[in-house]
């Protein structure tokens, strides 16, 4: 590992996104996302999802410094699949300052994103995260999140990725 692992701010806020931040914060969130994510995202992708489902997105701030240490990007949409149809998030983007990993960060803004889905009816919530990334694994399995599909090639890297489902509700019928 080898990271000095930062100091953690006492007064660490968690603030749900809010559109009147954008111009503030959106920047650090790309910047943040992209150092850690292997897709590439466009200005749009994040303003789509920042647009229309803000306030399931969650930042982690230090206040005395107002720099970005965090954040979780989802969304919540009709699953047609499903019979009958479900309401389904999604978590597209979660991302920790790699200075300030190992002290929840990442659990409580994934929790906050969870929280926030069930307070809007969601039946599940699914991901997908590389086969190798061992510590977002370790992360979800945590919080309950179950492996349910292999996708080989999944990413532009042509890495594998684990679908990961998290269900809401008991499936009745």
């Amino acid at each position: 590992m080898g990271e000095r692992i930062a100091e953690l701010p006492p007064d660490l806020q968690y603030i749900q996104y809010d559109h009147s931040l954008e111009k503030q914060y959106l920047p650090a969130i790309r910047s943040l996302i992209s150092k850690d994510l292997s897709e590439p995202y466009s200005i749009y992708v994040y303003r789509y999802f920042l647009y229309h489902w803000g306030d399931l997105c969650f930042m982690a701030i230090d206040p005395k410094t107002s720099a970005l240490i965090g954040v979780v990007v989802n969304k919540l949409e009709i699953h047609q699949s499903h019979s009958p149809p479900t309401l389904r998030g999604y978590i597209a983007m979660l991302a920790v300052s790699s200075s300030y990993r190992g002290h929840g960060i990442a659990t409580t803004l994934v929790q906050k994103a969870i929280d926030a889905m069930i307070a809007r009816d969601a039946d599940e919530v699914i991901l997908e995260t590389e086969v190798s990334n061992t510590a977002a694994m370790k992360l979800y399995e945590r919080l309950g999140f179950l492996r349910s599909k292999k996708l080989h090639r999944y990413y532009l890297s042509g890495s594998t990725a684990y679908r990961l489902v998290l269900q809401l509700k008991s499936q009745l019928g």
